[in-house]
């Protein structure tokens, strides 16, 4: 298999696995969205990391898989693409990109899907494929200028210029720099602290903000009020409220 699921302290790790560049190509695509689906469905799974390997996250596209399909075939494969990447932003627990070495194009676009990135002080992220008469097909279009504004998408995107990792820290597109030995430690401890919280909460928290962004101030607050008033059904909020007006904040353990 090229892409993994490996399970461990509530955090399920969907490990990229294709030497040496992580080359996203059909059969990875559609790998990526089966484990995505599968960290959704598990209730063993309470966040998820997304990672490649030590010297590459994922490097963009299969460019000689691409380059023999014409405009029909592509018509097809574009939706199977997209959907494969918003299968991981759609799994509704914290989702940690750990970006390690070249994380372009579609390598770029899988880390936007998540809902945080922690990247080696050593990588270099970018949309290169202008360079290749294209446009970003992933999502990053779309992902990209909401994160770090149109300004700076489209500067990426013009150019196909590659960031380092503090320029990439400085405009947003990643939230953490590390040194490069500590990336899959930082993340996996970033999302087993979250796996220990509220599931529900935390999937609230995550479909309010994703799904406010989407659409106007009112409907985000009707979604927000509609979510935070269910979580009054819910045993963490008794769990969390109980624990608070007995032991203080911060101490709750959650099931």
């Amino acid at each position: 298999m090229t892409v993994h699921l490996e399970v461990a302290d509530g955090v399920g790790t969907i490990r990229l696995d294709r030497p040496p560049m992580n080359a996203l190509d059909i059969a990875i695509q559609d790998r990526i969205k089966e484990l995505a689906e599968e960290a959704t469905a598990r209730d063993d799974i309470r966040a998820v990391v997304v990672r490649g390997s030590e010297k590459v996250f994922a490097a963009g596209a299969d460019i000689k898989e691409m380059q023999v399909m014409d405009h029909a075939a592509m018509v097809v494969r574009s939706r199977a693409l997209q959907d494969s990447f918003s299968a991981v932003a759609r799994i509704p627990k914290p989702v940690v990109a750990a970006v390690t070495g070249y994380a372009l194009g579609g390598g770029c676009e899988l880390a936007l899907c998540a809902d945080f990135r922690i990247a080696a002080d050593n990588a270099k992220l970018g949309q290169p494929e202008i360079l290749l008469g294209l446009i970003p097909g992933a999502g990053g279009t779309q992902r990209l200028s909401r994160l770090v504004g149109p300004s700076k998408a489209k500067d990426l995107i013009f150019t196909g210029r590659q960031v380092r990792a503090d320029e990439a820290l400085a405009i947003g597109l990643v939230d953490r720099v590390v040194p490069a030995a500590e990336v899959f430690e930082a993340a996996h401890a970033w999302a087993a602290k979250l796996a220990q919280g509220p599931a529900i909460a935390l999937r609230a928290a995550k479909e309010c903000v994703d799904a406010g962004l989407e659409t106007d101030l009112e409907t985000g607050l009707a979604i927000e009020r509609n979510w935070f008033a269910g979580l009054f059904a819910t045993q963490d909020r008794e769990t969390g409220m109980r624990s608070f007006v007995e032991e203080g904040p911060g101490k709750a353990k959650f099931a």
